[in-house]
This record gives structure tokens, C-alpha cells and sequence, in this order.
């Protein structure tokens, strides 16, 4: 090995031209996420705007725009010069490099091999031989680094970029916020998942097809220019401009078609989500045939859209394959016989028949390498294409996270009609988003001449105004769509308000217990103590023993048994009954104590006794309940009732020891 290791390192020129084109483009690609100057990001307050007016959405397609995106997300990706992923980079440089010295080694060693089998030169076949066998493990270690370095690249890239991301998609409340108050991002579950990973993969193979081909050409033009002279690769490099340039302006499509593919692998995704989400609702109403046409007119799109792209591939393919591959290869084999076909070349006049087919084959298969190299470059415009289009995706998706955040949503707007003459209301035209004030306050919930609007602008109520202190319970009623849902996601400060001041204790000492609670996945103790975890239980001063109490007061303390003890874990959805998970509820709400509690409909599954012990208990502690519920047992444990008749009016009042007529 030591002789080939010399000689290779006798091409002292080609040895610096490929360790500084690697560390070149290791350190260009670094320094997309610390080029360009920075934008200063707008402060921005909570601002609706008209869907449809905010001009054209962005195109996929290579340009500035595309290089900004993609700059935007390595900064995220790579997050430092010392980091891990710059290792990587560095690692998948180094082994692109000897990867190309290998290639053109093997290159004149192979020749040399088939130049003595021809000249019948035993010794020196077998001398060529063994150098081949004895580099074989250098060149096979080479090439599982190679991919070593690639996969790892991919999942370092993908873990940075999705950590990201969940990092600000669970900032407070932005999960709730893209799903209820903006619609511009209709599938965040696909980006999230399929698309991030879909992007690093693009991306990593992207750095590595353009990095190879890269220093092929380079290499090959320099090995090339002492046999064949500097016309011949000049020629090529021509042609990779010139075909460059063509084939680019062909691929325009894919960015778009990608875009559209995965929007629509999104909407497929979710209705074979929703049929699982509802299947029993679906099941009683016998709904299998309209859901097997919805989920099958939705996959017919997906389909139709999956067969253009496939036609638009094939006839691309076509085009690619002349241009990129065959005529690049014809145009290296011109090249490569001219000056074998030059009669006035007096060259070759002394060159023995295995001299002359070593040397043409030497010249021949690296021009053809070049050519080959300069074909990978061409057909990287079509996958650079390709992640176009995953690129605008994921930052589309940045960029509106990052907007809901600081407050500002995009959603579509109506107005109120006046019943009357069919006009806006003065009222309704000058509501404003985020334009209300809420102060935190303990002990107290007052509602401030507070319009109640929904996130695209319908007026439910007007103008709202109540005070509630601690220690008194209120029992809402009203019927469906009468805003009883909207008042408390005002109060829970999930919608934005449009008006008005809203004093009211800070979030945490807020609770909320629905008619179909929520089971998180985990222990048994997950349940009463979410979203705290033992930990921060332990750190609150509680035990299991306490939990036990907690569990015995709303009739649960026999699940301890049956489901074998607080850790253990189970599908708490399925595994517990709706009464039990409504007690379930009330124990969660037992083990935080908040101020204030919203009860909605929490306690239809549960028995009269049992319901009369919860709001008895609720007292002791010193919760105050809002409950939602239209039960005359329920009157008794209520100081005050509020109704909302539905049609923008409401009544406020104290429960007398007459008669209370609720409205339904």
C-alpha cells in the first residue's frame, strides 16, 4: 500500500485543488445560516386580515427567495461552528474528497491492469493487482463513512429543526391558536412529521450530490488538461452552462406540483384521521357510504394529481436523460478522439498498441467521468427543485407560528348582519381584535362592557358586563350556539378579545373541566395530576396517600386496585368508563385547587349523590364554579345565573329561594 499512497501523494496540485473546493463548500454551506443581513422582526399586536387579499402566495421555485428560506432554516439546523452537525459536514467533506482520489486512482490502476493483460505482462499485471487488493478496504471504509456521515447528517438535522419547531408550536397557546384562530396552515401534523423529515433528507442529498459531482469536475479538468489540452473540458463546462440553463427552465413545474402533493397527502391524512377520531358517532348514524365517498373523492385527488406528476416525470425524464446523460457522454467521446484522430499529431508516433489503448483508455474514462459529473450537476437542478417546494412549506409554517406568538393572526372576517335592514351594525364594524384589556386579578371575574366575538368576527353578544367574587357560584344556560362555548375561551383567554376589560385571576389559577375529559398517555397518577408531573407533584408537597384521599371523595379509590397501582399504564380513554373519567375529572380539579372552575356539562355521567358531594367539597376548598348545565339539582349550589338567549341578549342575575325559569 505504501508505494500507491506515494504515489499519490506525488498529485500535490490536485491534493490542494480538492481539500480546498471540499473545505470551500463545507464552509459555504455553513455560512448560509451567518450570511445576509438580518431583518429586525416587526412588533406586531393581533391582526385579522380579509383571506384572499393578501396577494399571491410565494412560488416554489429557485431564486433569492428560495436561498432566503434556506438560509433561514440552516441557521436552525446548524446551530454553531462547534456543533455536532458541523462535524458531520466536515466528516461527509473529507470522504467526498478521498472518495474522488480513489475514483481516479482506481481509474489508472484499472488501466494498467487491462493495458498488461493485453501487453500479456504477467509481473506487472500481478503488481497492479495487489495494489488494487490492498486499497480495497481503505476504499470500502471510505464509502460506509461516506453514508455513515450522510444518515447521521439527515437525523442530526431533522432532530434540530424539529425540536425547533415543537419548541414554538407549544409556545402557550400556539397549537389551539393555528388550529381555531388562523387558516392558513390546514395540516401542521404532516409538516411537522412527514415534511421535516422529508426536507433534511432533500437537503443532506442535495450537499452531497452537488459536492461530489463538484470536485469530479475539478479534478477531472486538471488530470484532463495535461492529456487532451484545456479545449476539451472548456467544451464540457460550456455544455453544463448551457444545458444547465434549459433544463432548469423545463423543471419550473416541480416546485409547485411538489407543493400541491403534499397539501393534498395532508387532506387524505386527515379524513382517515377523522373517520378513526369519530367513529363511533359515524358508526350510529350508519355514515359508512358518505365517508367511503368522502375519504375516495379525496385520494381520487391526490391520485389524479400523483398521475400528472408521475406524466410530468416521465416526459421530464426523457429530456433529462438525452440531455443530462447521452449527449453529455457523446460530447466527452468528440473530445476525448480528436486528438487520437488528428493525423498531423505526431503524439502518439512512438507509442506502442498497449500504450496508446492505456492512454486512450486513462483520457477516455475520465472525460467520461466528467461528463458523468457534469450530467449529476444538471439533474441536481431537479431535486434542488424538489426541495423548493418542501422548503416553502416548512417555512411557511415557521413563519406563521412566529406570527402567533407575537399575536398576529390571518383568518377570514364576517360581520353581523342587522337583523332589520340587512346592514352592519355600527357596533359590529367597529370591533377590533386584540383591542380589549385584561387584568389579572385574584378572587374576582368581571366582565367590563366585553363584546362576545367569535375569531372571524361574529357578534354573539354586543357588549357583556358582569362581576363574580370569589365564593359564588354561577350557573350558565342558554341554548346551543348562544356563546356559553365563547364566553369561557374569552375567559380562558384562548380567543382574542374585541372590546372591553376582563379582570379575572391569571391562567393557572383557571380551570376548565369538560364533558369529555381529557385522559393524557402515561400512569394511572398522570391523570389526576395533569399536566403536572411527579415531580412537580412531590415539590407541591403531595403523595400518593394524598392522591388516594383525593380519589376516595369522588368514588374512584377501587381503579387503584383494579388497574394495579398509580404506575400503572394504560389506553385511559378506552379503559374508563365516561362516568369515571368525568369523576377522574373532578379529582384533577380537587388535587389544584384554582380559584375558579368552569364545569361544562362535567357531571351528566355521574350520579346525583355523587354530584351533590363534588360541589359541596368545591365549596369547602374555596373553588368557585361556573357550570354549564340545565339540571334543577344543580340550582341549590348557585348563587347567580347567567342565560344567553342566543339571539345577542343576555340576563344576569341572582338566584332567588322562587322559582328560577331558565330558558332553553
Amino acid at each position: 500500500m505504501a508505494p500507491v499512497l506515494s504515489k499519490l501523494a506525488d498529485y500535490r496540485y490536485l491534493r490542494f485543488a480538492a481539500y480546498g473546493t471540499g473545505l470551500v463548500l463545507t464552509a459555504h454551506f455553513l455560512g448560509l445560516y451567518r450570511s445576509g443581513t438580518k431583518s429586525k422582526d416587526k412588533e406586531s399586536d393581533i391582526v385579522f386580515t380579509k383571506s384572499g387579499k393578501n396577494g399571491a402566495k410565494e412560488k416554489a421555485a429557485i431564486d433569492m427567495n428560495f436561498i432566503r428560506r434556506l438560509k433561514q432554516i440552516l441557521r436552525i439546523m446548524v446551530p454553531g461552528w462547534w456543533s455536532k452537525e458541523t462535524g458531520l459536514l466536515i466528516l461527509v467533506a473529507l470522504m467526498l474528497i478521498m472518495r474522488t482520489r480513489f475514483d481516479v486512482w482506481m481509474i489508472k490502476n484499472g488501466t494498467s491492469i487491462e493495458s498488461s493483460i493485453i501487453a500479456r505482462d504477467r509481473s506487472r499485471f500481478l503488481r497492479y493487482l495487489f495494489k488494487y487488493i490492498s486499497m480495497q478496504p481503505a476504499i470500502a471504509l471510505t464509502n460506509q463513512m461516506l453514508k455513515y456521515g450522510l444518515n447521521a447528517l439527515k437525523l442530526h438535522f431533522r432532530k434540530q429543526f424539529t425540536l425547533h419547531m415543537y419548541e414554538h408550536y407549544l409556545q402557550g397557546y400556539t397549537y389551539y391558536k393555528m388550529s381555531n384562530l388562523d387558516n392558513r396552515i390546514a395540516n401542521p401534523d404532516q409538516l411537522l412529521t412527514q415534511d421535516i423529515e422529508r426536507f433534511c433528507n432533500s437537503v443532506v442529498d442535495l450537499y452531497s450530490n452537488i459536492s461530489k459531482p463538484l470536485l469530479d469536475i475539478l479534478i477531472y479538468i486538471y488530470r484532463l488538461t495535461d492529456t487532451i489540452g484545456a479545449q476539451g473540458p472548456a467544451t464540457m463546462i460550456a455544455y453544463l452552462v448551457v444545458s444547465g440553463m434549459i433544463l432548469t427552465r423545463m423543471r419550473q413545474p416541480i416546485g409547485k406540483l411538489t407543493v400541491t402533493e403534499q397539501q393534498l397527502e395532508g387532506e387524505f391524512r386527515y379524513v382517515n384521521s377523522r373517520l378513526i377520531t369519530n367513529s363511533e358517532e359515524i358508526a350510529f348514524y350508519n355514515g359508512n357510504e358518505k365517508e367511503k365517498n368522502t375519504i375516495l373523492l379525496t385520494f381520487k385527488k391526490l391520485y389524479d394529481h400523483l398521475q400528472k406528476f408521475v406524466g410530468f416525470r416521465f416526459r421530464m425524464g426523457i429530456v433529462d436523460d438525452i440531455i443530462a446523460k447521452y449527449t453529455a457522454t457523446t460530447c466527452g467521446y468528440l473530445i476525448v478522439s480528436r486528438p487520437f484522430m488528428d493525423l498531423k499529431n505526431d503524439r502518439f508516433d512512438n507509442y506502442s498498441h498497449s500504450e496508446l489503448l492505456e492512454d486512450y483508455y486513462t483520457s477516455g474514462r475520465m472525460l467520461v467521468r466528467l461528463s458523468q459529473a457534469i450530467g449529476r450537476i444538471v439533474l441536481a437542478g431537479r431535486e434542488m427543485t424538489r426541495l423548493s417546494g418542501f422548503t416553502l412549506r416548512v417555512t411557511e409554517l415557521m413563519k406563521v407560528t412566529k406570527e402567533l406568538n407575537e399575536g398576529h393572526y390571518e383568518r377570514t372576517m364576517v360581520s353581523k348582519n342587522d337583523e332589520k335592514d340587512g346592514r352592519k351594525s355600527k357596533k359590529s364594524m367597529e370591533l377590533v381584535p386584540g383591542s380589549g384589556k385584561i387584568i389579572t386579578k385574584d378572587y374576582i371575574i368581571c366582565f367590563d362592557k366585553v363584546p362576545l366575538v367569535t375569531p372571524n368576527g361574529d357578534v354573539l353578544i354586543e357588549e357583556m358586563s358582569f362581576t363574580v367574587h370569589s365564593g359564588k357560584n354561577v350557573l350558565v344556560c342558554g341554548p346551543n350556539g348562544c356563546g356559553k362555548s365563547s364566553l369561557f375561551r374569552v375567559l380562558g383567554e384562548l380567543w382574542p378579545l374585541f372590546g372591553g376589560t376582563v379582570t379575572k385571576p391569571s391562567r393557572g389559577k383557571l380551570f376548565y373541566v369538560p364533558q369529555r375529559p381529557y385522559m393524557t398517555l402515561g400512569t394511572l397518577r398522570d391523570q389526576v395530576i395533569y399536566p403536572d408531573s411527579k415531580k412537580e407533584m412531590l415539590k407541591n408537597g403531595f403523595s400518593d396517600e394524598q392522591l388516594q384521599e383525593i380519589l376516595q371523595k369522588v368514588q374512584l379509590e377501587n381503579i387503584l386496585e383494579r388497574e394495579g397501582g398509580w404506575n400503572s399504564v394504560q389506553d385511559w380513554m378506552d379503559v374508563l368508563s365516561g362516568g369515571e373519567k368525568q369523576r377522574m375529572a373532578m379529582a384533577r380539579l380537587f388535587y389544584h385547587k384554582p380559584q375558579f372552575a368552569i364545569l361544562d356539562e362535567c357531571t351528566s355521567a355521574v350520579s346525583v349523590d355523587v354530584e351533590g358531594f363534588i360541589y359541596q367539597h368545591c365549596r369547602a376548598v374555596g373553588i368557585t364554579l361556573f357550570t354549564v348545565s340545565h339540571r334543577k339539582s344543580l340550582w341549590k349550589h348557585h348563587e347567580y345565573y347567567l342565560h344567553m338567549d342566543g339571539r345577542g341578549k343576555y340576563e344576569f342575575k341572582p338566584i332567588e329561594d322562587s322559582t328560577v325559569e331558565f330558558g332553553s
